[in-house]
């Protein structure tokens, strides 16, 4: 009978925040087992800021569109153009191409990859994890682990597992279609634009949250997300396609995912288990933007798990979450009331499309995104900001 196979840490889950956390532990000099269910492709819009790739390197190779634009559709139809500043522009991957490179990166750093489903999380004699993962061909494997990262996704097993007493957190469902982008025309109004993110924001396509067409080159995410039960989101994926224009277009593939909507409490069990990603809660509410704060999570995951198996102190697992919400936790705030508030029927939605349009905002909402920290300079710009959103809270000003 073979020994067990023992690592510094089994990470669970592929995606972003896992391949992350499992290459930088790779590059400390950590034995890693990455595991990661094969064939699963998250719903995502595929949008990613400048400072995310500057902070982990990502090759141009993987940009698949340069946004340099967002139109904002209001429940009226009304339209407003966001246009960046000078060369800055928002980069679009391929959640397929981009999560797969993320994961061979990992194994090239020395993180051991392997496909496998988890499926339980036990403890040995010495009280220490044991992953057991399903592999491909059916068989069960387990391995001992001193550490194990839960970035599994918004339903994680690893989360029912560990974290038993874990508080339930709201989520929003997506669900998108990726599509043959349209050929060019040389219209300045044509209805795709390969270089602009479109965001509606009308009740019939999404109650409490918003609908998208994002550009990604050869081909488009075309989606949509609700809290609501019920709603058939594949039927505002067809009002929105018939909308844009892009329902005699080619569909590729169809995905779907629950997306959490506020952060967890806590990220780990006090113990040797941490959470990262979706399982951890990180993305944005308002905007579902999950990528960068992914990532970012997986780095911090690494971080505190390296701090502790080099000290054997299970506190510094807390690190992790308490040096991302230091850092974005008042976003993560200020997005929240602004989703409960702004999102709530029509009428409140075609007052915060005509927000958009201020210039002021436009600057400040680009600036904070792209370099991901809020924009604490020219005061003057946000006591403008304040005075019209009173205006229109109290519909001082039509919308």
């Amino acid at each position: 009978m073979q020994p067990m196979e023992s690592y510094d840490a089994v990470v669970v889950g592929g995606g972003p925040a896992g391949a992350t956390a499992a290459s930088d532990l790779a590059q400390q000099g950590r034995s890693v087992l990455l595991l990661d269910k094969a064939g699963r492709i998250k719903p995502c819009g595929g949008a990613v800021p400048p400072r995310l790739i500057r902070d982990f390197a990502i090759p141009d190779t993987l940009i698949v569109a340069r946004a340099r634009s967002a139109r904002i559709i209001a429940p009226s139809d009304r339209t407003v153009d966001m246009p960046i500043d000078g060369e800055g522009y928002v980069g679009m991957v391929d959640r397929c191409d981009f999560d797969e490179w993320l994961r061979r990166r990992a194994a090239m750093q020395g993180a051991d990859w392997r496909q496998g489903t988890f499926q339980h999380l036990t403890r040995d004699v010495q009280d220490r994890p044991v992953v057991t993962y399903r592999t491909r061909e059916g068989g069960s494997v387990s391995v001992r682990a001193r550490t194990v990262i839960g970035a599994d996704g918004a339903n994680s097993a690893v989360v029912r597992e560990a974290f038993p007493e874990a508080e339930k957190i709201p989520f929003v469902f997506a669900y998108h279609e990726v599509v043959r982008s349209p050929q060019p025309t040389a219209s300045q109004d044509a209805v795709f634009d390969g270089t602009r993110c479109d965001v509606y924001y009308q009740g019939r396509l999404s109650p409490d949250f918003y609908s998208w067409v994002f550009p990604h080159g050869d081909t488009a995410s075309i989606g949509t997300g609700t809290a609501v039960k019920g709603l058939s989101l594949r039927g505002a994926v067809d009002r929105l396609r018939r909308d844009a224009g892009l329902d005699g277009v080619e569909t590729l593939r169809c995905e779907g995912a629950p997306i959490p909507l506020r952060p967890r409490k806590r990220w780990d069990n006090g113990r040797d288990v941490l959470l990262a990603g979706d399982a951890a809660g990180v993305v944005a509410p308002a905007s579902g933007e999950g990528i960068y704060y992914a990532m970012l999570g997986g780095r911090l995951a690494a971080e505190a798990v390296g701090e502790f198996l080099a000290s054997g102190d299970a506190k510094a697992l807390a690190q992790a979450r308490r040096r991302f919400m230091k850092v974005h936790g008042r976003v993560f705030w200020i997005l929240g009331i602004m989703q409960r508030f702004w999102y709530v029927n029509d009428q409140r939605r075609e007052r915060f499309v005509s927000i958009c349009g201020d210039r002021d905002v436009q600057r400040l909402t680009w600036e904070s995104y792209m370099n991901k920290e809020l924009v604490r300079r020219d005061p003057l710009a946000h006591l403008r900001i304040f005075f019209k959103d009173l205006a229109h809270l109290f519909r001082l000003v039509s919308p």
